[in-house]
């Protein structure tokens, strides 16, 4: 299996909205309760900077496979040095360790970014992306407990991180 990961172009835009839809049925890895248009989402697209907040295509043998992406934390100059990480994978393409791969190569990259930490908001009920963030150092630096109603039941949200 070879896994490249590749810098998004808007055209691209229409698959990784696709895939993050994928996710919206588990209550897992979102609190979007409905798909997103593509639409809605070109604003979202357009803060993505290859040199400063980069989104990545994750491409398995030359197939769209998922993608990560590094958005500005909260917005203000001082948190400059720090971005929130997102992960999405098609859902034909889970469990292949994908998720281990994008965060390491992410992790290559801070440097050259300009970055020293990275938060991830992961639902505290979504077992598999705690596992893989803490067992790649992340620690639980927040606990939002049932700030989200999805199917009529509150679901709370951790903030996991790590300095590097």
């Amino acid at each position: 299996m070879s896994v490249e990961f590749v810098n998004a172009e808007h055209v691209d835009l229409p698959a990784i909205v696709a895939i993050y839809n994928q996710a919206i049925p588990s209550r897992l890895a979102t609190a979007d309760l409905e798909p997103v248009s593509v639409a809605s989402k070109e604003a979202w697209f357009a803060e993505y900077d290859l040199d400063h907040r980069p989104l990545w295509k994750i491409m398995v043998d030359g197939k769209l496979a998922g993608w990560v992406g590094l958005e500005s934390f909260y917005g203000r100059p001082a948190y400059s040095h720090t971005a929130e990480i997102s992960i999405y994978l098609d859902d034909a393409f889970q469990h292949l360790g994908l998720g281990q791969q994008a965060l390491a190569y992410v992790i290559t990259q801070l440097k050259r970014l300009d970055l020293n930490t990275l938060v991830a908001f992961i639902f505290a009920h979504n077992a598999p992306s705690q596992g893989l963030f803490k067992k790649n150092g992340f620690e639980r630096w927040a606990h939002l407990p049932d700030v989200a109603l999805m199917d009529d039941q509150l679901r709370s949200l951790d903030i996991l991180g790590k300095r590097f």
